[in-house]
Parts: C-alpha cells; structure tokens; sequence
C-alpha cells in the first residue's frame, strides 16, 4: 500500500530566522559529498600509480571553480532570451542554473592545459579519474531528488501500479498531486552500471591508455541521450532539439573516433595497468 509523506524539505540547515538567513541545501551538501568521495578514489588510485601526491589537490584547484562557471556559462547560453533581458542576474548563481555538460567540459579543457604544464599524460590522469566523475555525478544527482527537479514527465497510472521503485522516491516526485518519472534516479543507475562496467574492463581485457575515459564519455553520453527525452527542464539550441541529446551525440560520435583512431591508426601501445607501484 502506498502511504504519502511529507516531501523531503530541501533546506538542510537554516542559520537565522529572517527573510536573509543563511540556508544550507542538501542539494550543495550532495554535491560537496560526490567531489569529496570521488577525490578520495581518484587520490588513491594516482599514489598507486607512482604519481605525485599533491598532483590531483593542485589540479582540482583549478578545475573545481573552472567547472562551475563553466556550468553557469553553457547554462546561460541556451537560457539567453532570458538573461538578456535580465542581465544582473547571470552571476546569480545561488539561484540555480547550471549544467554537467558545461561543468565537465571545463573540466576536460582544464585537465588538458594541466597535464600538458606538468608533463604528464592527459589520457593517464583521464583514466585514472573517470571513476571519480561517475561517482560524483552518483552522488551528486540526488540534489536533484531533494530539489524536487530534473524529473520527467507525470507517470501513467499502470506505471505507479507496477513500479519497484520505492513509494518515499515517487513520493518526493510528487508534486502538486502529479508523480513524474524519477529521471535523476534513471540517470544515477545508468552511471552505477557504468562504474561497475569500468571497473571489470579494466581488469579483464587489455585496455590501452585512454580508453577508459573515451568509453566514460560514450557510455554516460548514451544514457544522457535517451534520460534527457524524458525530462521537463531540458534546454534547447533551436525549436525541439534539446541542447544535452545534441552534446551527447558529440559525445558518442567524437569518443568512438578517438577511441578507434587512437587504438587502429596512432597504434598506442601505453596499456591501463592494474599493476601496482
């Protein structure tokens, strides 16, 4: 039997009690834990690998705020009618408005003038921290959960008659009396399978440097595709078509290149190594 529940309050912690208390969400908490945890994994995966131990932190402190306003800047781009119109509040980024494709794309750019300062191999530390951006993105897409937000369209009858998700999850879908489809949720196991996928790959059949990444940006880029269909909030370049299934195909279509110019025609012969150091 379904029991509806109060919806999840979004607000973890309010300091003060007037109109300009400081509010800490749990959608900035989740996101804070998916950084913290995948920084962990990564860390500890470049110690194994010989690399130096404040390689990631000093790297992180450039892309972590790289990839923010990177964020704001794609969000703000597809959402140009608006901002143009009301210009002041661009910068207004405590409001909401940001994107992961803008985020990890900054990320990337980021990584590569990094790596390239430092000499070390891009498509190493690629590899290396691919797990840590699914495990981040995990996380992370369970601020949408508590926000209430990045769902789909409302559900059928037959669909909440039959779902094995569970009722507190449909309940904080619920909104207004309509229960729309947990896409946060869909995307969140996409990426769960995803990691598990990476993580036997890379340990049973031989993968050359890189190839762990590349397969990262298909693998999300596909289930980006078919999850961003779905949803209500999605942000469009021109009529109908939707900004994320247009960089998911990139995604795909640019990772398989690579993947397939790197492995057939340069021939690298640099392997992902499980070996430790």
């Amino acid at each position: 039997m379904n029991v509806m529940l109060l919806a999840i309050n979004p607000v973890a912690i309010r300091i003060g009690s007037s109109e300009h208390a400081l509010e800490v969400r749990w959608y900035g908490i989740l996101i804070a834990m998916g950084i913290v945890l995948g920084y962990l994994i990564v860390q500890r995966e470049m110690l194994k690998r010989g690399m130096h131990p404040d390689f990631l932190t000093d790297m992180l402190i450039w892309a972590i705020p790289i990839s923010i306003i990177s964020a704001r800047i794609y969000y703000v781009i597809f959402t140009w009618d608006y901002y143009s119109v009301h210009p002041e509040q661009i910068i207004q980024i405590w409001n909401g408005g940001i994107a992961i494709h803008g985020a990890l794309i900054g990320a990337v750019i980021t990584a590569v003038i990094f790596t390239r300062k430092r000499g070390v191999s891009f498509w190493k530390v690629a590899d290396i921290t691919a797990p840590g951006l699914l495990i981040g993105q995990i996380i992370g897409r369970w601020g949408n959960f508590m926000n209430q937000e990045a769902h789909g369209g409302p559900v059928s009858a037959a669909f909440k008659e039959n779902t094995i998700i569970p009722d507190w999850i449909m309940n904080q879908m619920t909104i207004d009396g309509v229960t729309y489809h947990p896409t946060f949720l869909y995307e969140s196991l996409w990426n769960v399978v995803g990691l598990i996928v990476i993580l036997v790959l890379r340990r049973v059949i031989t993968v050359k440097r890189g190839e762990i990444f590349l397969f990262y940006v298909i693998w999300y880029s596909i289930g980006r595709f078919f999850i961003e269909g779905m949803r209500t909030d999605s942000l469009y370049v021109i009529g109908a078509l939707r900004a994320a299934q247009l960089v998911s195909v990139a995604g795909v279509v640019i990772g398989i290149a690579i993947l397939l110019y790197r492995r057939f025609v340069m021939k690298v012969d640099e392997n992902y190594e499980e070996k430790r150091t």
